[in-house]
């Protein structure tokens, strides 16, 4: 595997100061925004995809420095009731699906998405429990009509570029579980997997390495995003883990994103990487800063030399003692 950084947190920095901030980091890989969430503050996609020269010259800086493209990212919400930014995330995604085809870069991470709950619904809807049946009914309007219809759109496009689409599995979004990904997989094809992100597991009460174990068995895991969560107990007994206090209200909230390590210990993370090479993922474990305790600095800082520590780089040996 590979050690890499998502560029959002060094959106201050021009392209090249980035990359040279991230190789005197010691990392190996960059995950690149191309708008929606992230913005694309490093990658004006038109202009790469109108020339080859400019793709070429783009990814030689990387190539100078020893780096790789591990993904490039769009999150938003392309089945959206807000006609705007429904648009705007899904011409974002059709572009960067294209944009990775051409520049060989094998994975474009997003957001499933969440639509409304009916056809004159204006506002999302994320139902989170069976019962009233209403919500049984809204889970499955959604799914039959917007979700997977998309998506299966969405994963010819993918299969026809031969890139790799990356949900990443948050709450809010329709995919937000193993088991609501393996789903939309089952609908789809193999070219809709996930961007494994630990932080989200823990705060919907998933064990990241169970879930490792059950999205790896059906080879859906396509990127690993590297972020802590830590778990106030006090807090979680008040508000539970569906948690609607801001996030800078970080004394009332019941979690927290952190810094890798800081949230939960290197044994946990350690068990991520192991868990992540027994079930064949051999690609770029991408930091995602946003503690809201810690500087970038010293949060990226703190991700990288915890991550040093416990993440595997190299092949495995022969078993030359069996």
């Amino acid at each position: 595997m590979k050690l890499g950084v998502f560029n959002p947190l060094f959106q201050n920095m021009s392209f090249l100061e980035m990359l040279d901030y991230v190789k005197e980091s010691g990392l190996d890989a960059v995950e690149i925004g191309t708008g929606g969430y992230p913005g694309n503050a490093h990658c004006d996609v038109d202009r790469l995809l109108d020339s080859e020269n400019a793709r070429r010259e783009y990814l030689s800086e990387f190539e100078d420095r020893g780096l790789v493209i591990s993904a490039f990212s769009c999150h938003g919400n392309p089945i959206s009731p807000d006609d705007t930014f429904r648009n705007e995330s899904d011409e974002a995604l059709r572009k960067t699906i294209k944009l990775a085809a051409l520049m060989e870069v094998p994975v474009v991470n997003t957001f499933s998405g969440t639509p409304a709950g009916n056809e004159t619904d204006t506002s999302v809807n994320w139902p989170v429990t069976p019962w009233p049946e209403e919500y049984s009914r809204i889970k499955e309007w959604q799914w039959e009509n917007r979700l997977v219809p998309y998506w299966k759109e969405i994963g010819e496009l993918a299969e026809k570029h031969d890139v790799k689409i990356g949900l990443e599995l948050h709450g809010g979004f329709l995919i937000h579980s193993p088991h609501t990904m393996l789903e939309l997989r089952k609908r789809t094809n193999p070219y809709i997997g996930a961007n494994f992100d630990p932080s989200h597991m823990w705060w919907q009460g998933i064990d990241p390495v169970a879930a490792i174990k059950i999205l790896g068995r059906e080879g859906a895991i396509h990127h690993f995003h590297a972020k802590d969560t830590y778990i106030d107990p006090e807090n979680l007994n008040m508000y539970g883990y569906l948690d609607m206090n801001p996030y800078g209200r970080i004394k009332d909230r019941s979690w927290t994103f952190r810094s890798v390590g800081l949230g939960h210990s290197m044994d946990e993370w350690a068990g991520m990487m192991s868990a992540l090479r027994t079930y064949g993922y051999d690609h770029v474990v991408s930091i995602e800063h946003e503690d809201g305790l810690m500087s970038i600095e010293e949060g990226f800082r703190t991700a990288v030399r915890n991550l040093q520590s416990v993440i595997i780089k190299e092949k495995p040996t022969d078993m030359w003692w069996a």
